[in-house]
């Protein structure tokens, strides 16, 4: 952790070099998100309930899934620009050094300007917490919690099942994209309103609605079982198929030649 802290300081370091150019990067990271909320805004605004959800449930729902993901995509950045390490060769410098690869993928590249995403979900956060009408105990705050930062898990999970099947690509395929972008896009709003079809795959398949959905109904006191509350560290059971695929790929990786 010691390491991984130098490294967080040295790419914040370089970033902040050019201090113009990291600031209107994050101002249009923000602005970009902005129009999702706008959407959001104008569609809550002509319906007052989305599958009985408020605005301001709606808008929870929407800071925390933005949330998770601008933190992964952050410090999980390396994963997303892979197919770029095996195209230059990087990976093979990587593979011989004594360090874990994913250690190395984790630390060598790290993007603060993609938290132009979280400074808005932390003002939504703040606006949603009060408003949601939910009454905060230690245990709902704990589920707030875990959503958060198994969520931020599963789409880091994500991250690595994209870099591995780059491996066997070489180059990125966009179909990732949207289990990725598309899961933050579709998080907008709770899993269930695109169907049961949908909601099952992103239980069983791909977990994100086990961080988003059903303890969100913990939360607005829709479900009382303390299960729905343990939902998102089951779906970090995900990170094991993950990294199992990321060894596969690795174990029959073969050199570009770059």
């Amino acid at each position: 952790m010691k390491l991984y802290a130098k490294y967080v300081s040295m790419h914040l370091k370089s970033q902040m070099q050019y201090k113009t150019s990291f600031f209107l990067t994050i101002t249009g990271q923000f602005l970009v998100s902005f129009t999702v909320l706008s959407g959001l805004y104008f569609m809550m605004n002509r319906f007052s309930r989305i599958d009985g959800f408020t605005l301001q449930q709606v808008l929870l729902c929407f800071s925390i899934v933005l949330m998770a993901f601008s933190l992964a995509e952050c410090f999980a950045r390396g994963f997303d620009l892979f197919p770029q390490m095996i195209q230059n060769g990087d990976l093979d410098r990587v593979l011989v050094r004594p360090r874990s690869v994913v250690f190395q993928v984790l630390a060598g590249k790290m993007e603060f300007s993609r938290l132009g995403r979280m400074i808005q979900a932390v003002f939504v956060f703040c606006y949603a917490i009060p408003a949601s009408g939910i009454a905060w105990t230690a245990d709902k705050i704990f589920t707030l919690v875990l959503m958060i930062v198994c969520g931020m898990l599963i789409f880091s999970g994500l991250f690595l099942v994209y870099a591995a099947v780059s491996i066997f690509t070489i180059e990125g395929i966009e179909f990732m994209n949207v289990l990725t972008d598309g899961g933050r896009e579709f998080g907008t709003y709770p899993y269930s309103i695109y169907g049961d079809g949908i909601l099952k795959f992103l239980t069983y398949i791909i977990p994100l609605a086990l961080f988003q959905y059903y303890p969100m109904l913990y939360l607005f006191g829709m479900e009382r079982s303390p299960l729905y509350m343990l939902t998102p560290p089951a779906g970090m059971l995900f990170l094991i198929p993950a990294y199992g695929f990321w060894r596969f790929g690795l174990r029959r990786y073969k050199s570009t030649g770059s």
